[in-house]
């Protein structure tokens, strides 16, 4: 008989379950969101993510355009990005990686304002970011103050619904320059060549906010598990250190806070390395009516990034 200590595979096996459940969810949100931008009525969907996407998207449109207006010698830089700007955000729209990637951002702005409102959680400065801005590794300190700085910034970014193109994932980036290339198609000007060789030699990824709490997390080692107290680390690093420790994407990091995802949310807590009654309180502090999984208790965090793992190679997040 297996010791009453040690989950039983069935255990594991319903969570492997509930993530299946999980992932079909997650998959319907990429041709639901393409679909929704593409419609005039977004009435089935949450009018704020929505124009926030959109919103994102068209200060990315208008980034790239004004570059170009730029090589180009024209003096009308802004009428030109506003010309031109609104056809291109819709052509980046039906790009996948940059619609998953926006709204990621905007249901996490969602969350910090949430939390900010339910719990008092500042949106930019929480403790964790207060304690290590006064630590005596004055690297880790630096390092925690520009992350200060770059939250700071992301909060002003969603509060007007814009996205700097600093603060793209490159990967995103590459692809988003790739999609303008393939809308100009033939008509590919000079000007436009070097304005985007101009903005891949001014890109720098690791200057970005998610780089840049993902190196203090890194930096703290095993002491990172405190920015998983949402209340100490605040919605940014909890999310940052919850992908960080489990392998996740941020993504699906920041999925996993969704009312449907507790199971894939707790399987993250505990692979992180908390222990069953911290992997409830955090459940319940994203979620207060969420019933989170008994199986956890017992689990081993190996266990549960494998499970997340095996999830995550179904490609849905």
């Amino acid at each position: 008989m297996p010791d009453a200590s040690t989950p039983v595979a069935g255990d594991h096996e319903s969570l492997r379950d509930a993530l299946v459940r999980g992932n079909a969810t997650l998959a319907r949100i990429g041709p639901i969101l393409a679909h929704l931008m593409a419609a005039p009525d977004h009435s089935l969907f949450s009018d704020e993510i929505i124009a926030r996407i959109r919103g994102m998207c068209h200060h990315l449109a208008w980034q790239v355009l004004r570059a170009q207006a730029e090589a180009a010698g024209q003096a009308g830089r802004e009428a030109f990005a506003e010309r031109h700007g609104a056809a291109l955000a819709e052509h980046m729209l039906a790009t996948p990686g940059l619609l998953a990637h926006c709204h990621a951002l905007a249901l996490e702005w969602q969350l910090t304002e949430r939390l900010e409102t339910q719990y008092g959680i500042d949106p930019v400065l929480s403790p964790l970011v207060q304690e290590l801005i006064a630590s005596e590794d004055s690297g880790l300190a630096s390092s925690a103050m520009a992350s200060l700085t770059a939250q700071a910034r992301f909060a002003q970014a969603q509060r007007r619904m814009e996205l700097p193109l600093a603060e793209l994932p490159g990967d995103i980036f590459h692809d988003l320059l790739m999609n303008w290339r393939a809308y100009s198609g033939q008509l590919r000007s000079d000007a436009m060549i070097r304005a985007e060789a101009k903005l891949r030699n001014a890109f720098d990824e690791g200057a970005g906010r998610i780089a840049l709490m993902s190196r203090v997390i890194a930096s703290m080692g095993g002491e990172g598990r405190r920015a998983l107290d949402i209340d100490h680390g605040g919605a940014a690093f909890y999310l940052t250190a919850l992908a960080t420790r489990t392998g996740q994407s941020r993504v699906a990091a920041v999925l996993s806070t969704n009312h449907e995802q507790t199971a894939r949310l707790a399987l993250g807590l505990r692979g992180a390395g908390l222990d069953s009654a911290e992997v409830e309180r955090q459940v319940l502090r994203i979620d207060p009516k969420a019933v989170p999984p008994r199986e956890i208790a017992e689990m081993p965090p190996e266990a549960a990034r494998q499970i997340l793992s095996e999830s995550a190679s179904a490609g849905v997040v």
